[in-house]
């Protein structure tokens, strides 16, 4: 499979994580807190968006030859630098990095104000990154 084909399936499994994720949009912080399922599903849908995105990045870097990211803010920071984004999204997707990392090892301490924030918020800074590699890509 091409660099290209991997970027390809990326994008297309982040507009799927990012559909599921609008139809909860809807919900208040406060019912997703209290149903466990509902909450479950934020959570993990959440976490498949962002680490899609992380692989997305990953995948750009290699399609391009561009650098080796030793971790995931390192990612943004060489496609900032490649100029394929721009400092403010670059800035956006590092915090998201580290969203991902509190989604994955820190769940107990998690902070649904946080989340909530992102669910409502963080998406569209996916939205724009998508966009932006499909133009500078294609």
């Amino acid at each position: 499979m091409t660099n290209l084909r991997i970027i390809e399936l990326k994008i297309k499994a982040i507009k799927q994580y990012l559909a599921i994720l609008g139809k909860y949009r809807k919900y208040s912080q406060k019912k997703i807190t209290a149903d466990d399922t509902l909450r479950g599903a934020v959570e993990r849908y959440l976490y498949l968006a962002v680490q899609a995105s992380l692989d997305l990045a990953e995948a750009v870097i290699a399609y391009k030859k561009i650098g080796t990211p030793e971790t995931y803010q390192e990612l943004f920071e060489i496609l900032k630098n490649a100029k394929l984004i721009k400092k403010d999204l670059a800035e956006k997707l590092k915090k998201m990095a580290g969203f991902r990392n509190i989604l994955a090892h820190d769940y107990a301490k998690l902070d649904y104000d946080l989340v909530y924030i992102f669910l409502k918020d963080g998406l569209i800074d996916i939205k724009q990154f998508i966009n932006v590699i499909q133009k500078k890509i294609y």
